[in-house]
């Protein structure tokens, strides 16, 4: 296999470098990409994390893209995206707790990032502001948001232009959300029975979400022509985004043997529905970067091996790629050793091996060329996956088609700023 001609080396040490780099990777992946992936091979990993914010900065220069879209939730993203545009918060600390979901403010790579936009949106020679999404649903690994402030999001916005009505809506709505810690009780988790996603006050609530949605559609050139279309598509949208969290809440309820991949499948359904969202908003102003994991973002069907279970889902990536066709393309990250994430050298003969086997010590290749492959895939060796770092997946044969390029690494550290990992 000939790929050294193939693969765009640089060096993230080198500005210069990782530029030309990432010029010539835009060239070849061509014009009719609207929204470009890049995936994370773990969630900690700093020099992934460091390519991000150079890529993206290269992006809104050179290449006329105008936001970033991450995985951290959709609702507390707007507090990010106020800072970045010189409103809200007044420090970064003082906005990042509230406005990341997983921790992800505590990274000192996205402190860089927002640093970085803020400072961008703030020269007046720049008329296309940049803007900061989150794209995740509002869940955590250990529970679901209460839908709480989602649903009174949508009410205070038809309240201002019908309080008659948004009074109406909020009075059978209101009695029905109870406390937010009974939403979010970790306990959940593991035991179906202490969620409250399938008790009568959940289903009435789901059914007046129902009513809501239909309330907002029905009135849309009303409510349009009094708020402007901005606001109304976002209340929309955060009315769908409590229809989401709501079935997720009444799977968490559920005791089926598919219960763990149903919810996974519907965080990552709703991952896909808040992007097209986020696409539709910066239509007309420029192109997007979304950063997720690579599981998140890859186009074939996820599966995921714990003890003993298998769960397997359809990730937003293969939402997208039905959706979008060309428009979406998406690169997933490769990386060879990480010493602080417990990750080895590679085994020879695995993909990990093969392509960090090329100049280095990063490179952008390109998956048709690697797919010369293909006769032989069902051979390839899958890397060991022991590491402590339990977000770390190893590349098979599939990613070949679950990603349109790859960029490798040969060496991680582990993210500024990122929570201890078991030992």
């Amino acid at each position: 296999m000939k790929l050294d001609e193939e693969a765009i080396a640089f060096n993230l040490d080198s500005r210069k470098s990782t530029n030309a780099s990432i010029d010539r990777l835009v060239s070849l992946i061509g014009q009719p990409v609207e929204l470009l992936g890049l995936g994370e091979a773990l969630h900690g990993g700093e020099e992934i994390l460091i390519l991000r914010n150079r890529l993206f900065q290269r992006l809104v220069e050179k290449h006329g893209y105008s936001a970033i879209a991450i995985e951290s939730s959709f609702s507390r993203g707007r507090l990010v995206d106020e800072y970045v545009a010189g409103r809200g918060e007044a420090s970064y600390e003082e906005m990042a707790q509230a406005g990341f979901s997983h921790g992800f403010g505590r990274l000192e790579a996205n402190r860089e990032l927002v640093e970085w936009m803020r400072h961008y949106n703030s020269d007046p020679s720049h008329r296309t502001k940049i803007r900061f999404y989150g794209f995740d649903s509002p869940t955590e690994m250990s529970y679901a948001d209460s839908p709480g402030h989602i649903l009174r999001f949508v009410l205070d916005y038809i309240t201002a232009l019908d309080d008659a009505c948004g009074k109406s809506y909020r009075q059978k709505i209101e009695p029905l959300l109870g406390r937010s810690s009974d939403w979010e009780d970790p306990a959940t988790l593991l035991d179906p029975a202490r969620s409250i996603g399938l008790s009568p006050a959940a289903g009435q609530l789901r059914i007046e979400v129902e009513d809501l949605i239909a309330e907002l559609i029905m009135r849309r050139p009303e409510f349009v022509s009094r708020s402007g279309k901005e606001r109304y598509s976002e209340a929309v949208h955060y009315a769908r985004l409590a229809r989401w969290l709501l079935g997720y809440h009444a799977v968490m309820g559920e005791k089926s043997s598919q219960r763990t991949s149903r919810l996974l499948g519907i965080r990552d359904a709703c991952m896909a529905d808040n992007l097209a969202y986020i696409l539709s908003c910066e239509r007309g102003r420029g192109r997007i970067l979304a950063y997720a994991h690579n599981s998140h973002l890859q186009k074939g069907r996820m599966q995921w091996q714990f003890g003993d279970e298998l769960f397997t889902w359809w990730p937003a990536g293969s939402h997208l790629k039905e959706a979008l066709g060309q428009a979406y393309a998406v690169i997933g990250s490769v990386v060879a050793v990480s010493d602080d994430n417990g990750i080895g050298r590679p085994e020879p003969g695995t993909l990990e091996a093969l392509l960090t086997a090329m100049p280095g010590p990063c490179r952008f290749i390109s998956t048709r060329r690697v797919q010369e492959l293909s006769a032989s895939q069902a051979a390839l060796p899958v890397r060991s996956a022991r590491t402590k770092n339990p977000t770390y997946f190893p590349l098979t044969a599939q990613s070949l088609t679950d990603f349109d390029w790859l960029v490798a690494l040969d060496d991680l550290g582990y993210s500024r700023g990122g929570p201890r990992l078991d030992r």
